[in-house]
């Protein structure tokens, strides 16, 4: 084969056949993507700070909310970007907010509450996260067979 990969005859140029696996490294990101990152790590901040009020406020109710919010945020981060970047991008924006406001001031005041609610949506969101970033991704239209051969 004289340089070229699949069937299409495209050298590494990300033609007819798709980008070549590993050209992400070597092209600039797009704008539009990076805008979307860094909008997903806003809304992930902004999840957290209204999760950490919300599962304070009303407890049983209130933490169910805040765990369902915050899963629905980085399941719909996976489905909007289709990558775990995606997800990391949201997920890095809600631990950054939570990490923040469970840190107490010299005052002794705290945004969370002592007792096990803020520990339960902490791990919460942190396994929802996970859970999403390891998802299976979704088969594109079009495309061939999941098995190498087959």
């Amino acid at each position: 084969m004289s340089g070229t990969t699949g069937k299409s005859g495209s050298a590494g140029k990300g033609g007819a056949a798709g980008p070549v696996p590993g050209s992400l490294l070597v092209r600039a990101p797009r704008p539009g993507r990076a805008l979307a990152y860094l909008g997903l790590t806003l809304l992930g901040a902004v999840v957290g700070i209204t999760g950490s009020l919300v599962q304070g406020a009303w407890l049983p109710g209130g933490l169910m909310l805040a765990l369902a919010a915050t899963a629905a945020l980085f399941y719909g981060s996976l489905r909007a970007t289709g990558t775990q970047l995606g997800v990391a991008a949201s997920a890095v924006g809600w631990l950054l907010a939570i990490v923040v406001l469970s840190v107490g001031r010299p005052e002794g005041d705290a945004m969370f509450a002592s007792g096990i609610a803020p520990l339960v949506y902490m791990l919460g969101g942190m396994a929802a996260a996970v859970i999403c970033a390891t998802m299976s991704r979704l088969p594109q239209p079009g495309g061939g067979p999941g098995r190498l051969g087959g």
